[in-house]
């Protein structure tokens, strides 16, 4: 199959961008300061032991909610207000519960700087100069719960100069499949669907996505889990590629 010649160039952030490393040791180092936190407030009724118990609970709870929301049309994101007062919190002493729940949007950042380390998959720094080289615009279109860690990881790489937009799901409110996320991404570069390839790791969210909002070509880029699949779908790649670096051979060979 021949690909079209995009005109945006749509990327998801983990998988895609970067390979991320889950870190062993983040519950209890994010269990340690939301205990401090507490005890800050005066609730001492909570051990650093419980409230990692039921960071891990939240986290797998979380995990299975997102595999879950890939099956819907339309999904929206959860909020990090849901995600510390209703997956981790839920039954917590009231004013517990209420710290963390006004803190949630600080909490999601620590989490996401403390759980995950991010490498830049091999290749990318050669696909962004050929992209800006063609003047072709590169856009991040990711699901997160704190999309703002994302940012930072892109700043502090020297690479967000390199990315003409960066759309997470936690700010605008839906999350893939649901097709505006690659919508929004089309709109704000003023192209449409078709005239755009979506890059992403895994079937059911980023493959899904890709068809589900008609772009031009849907490319899954292989990493650690996009073959550890929730369950299977029936939409199929246009292409698979192994990292940026082969991503950027089939975009010259669709320059051609």
């Amino acid at each position: 199959m021949s690909l079209i010649s995009p005109r945006a160039l749509l990327l998801d952030f983990g998988g895609v961008v970067v390979q991320t490393v889950h870190r062993a040791g983040w519950a209890d180092d994010l269990a340690a300061e939301v205990c401090a936190l507490l005890h800050r407030c005066g609730c001492t009724r909570l051990d650093t032991a419980a409230i990692r118990r039921d960071l891990l609970a939240g986290a797998a709870a979380d995990s299975g909610w997102k595999n879950a929301m890939s099956r819907l049309p339309t999904p929206a994101e959860l909020t990090p207000a849901m995600f510390w007062g209703d997956f981790v919190a839920v039954d917590w002493p009231p004013q517990a519960r209420a710290i963390v729940t006004s803190q949630a949007w600080l909490l999601c950042r620590r989490m996401g700087e403390l759980r995950s380390q991010r490498h830049a998959r091999n290749g990318l720094a050669d696909l962004l100069a050929w992209c800006g080289e063609q003047k072709l615009p590169v856009g991040i279109v990711s699901n997160a719960l704190s999309g703002v860690v994302h940012r930072d990881w892109l700043a502090h790489a020297g690479l967000d100069r390199h990315f003409a937009l960066q759309i997470y799901s936690d700010e605008v409110r839906i999350r893939k499949p649901h097709p505006d996320m690659i919508g929004i991404g089309c709109r704000s570069l003023g192209v449409s669907p078709d005239q755009v390839w979506y890059v992403g790791d895994n079937f059911d969210r980023d493959v899904v996505c890709g068809r589900r909002a008609g772009v031009g070509a849907t490319i899954l880029m292989t990493a650690r889990d996009t073959y550890d699949r929730p369950y299977e779908v029936a939409d199929e790649p246009d292409a698979v590629v192994a990292d940026p670096a082969d991503l950027l051979v089939l975009l010259k060979e669709a320059y051609v």
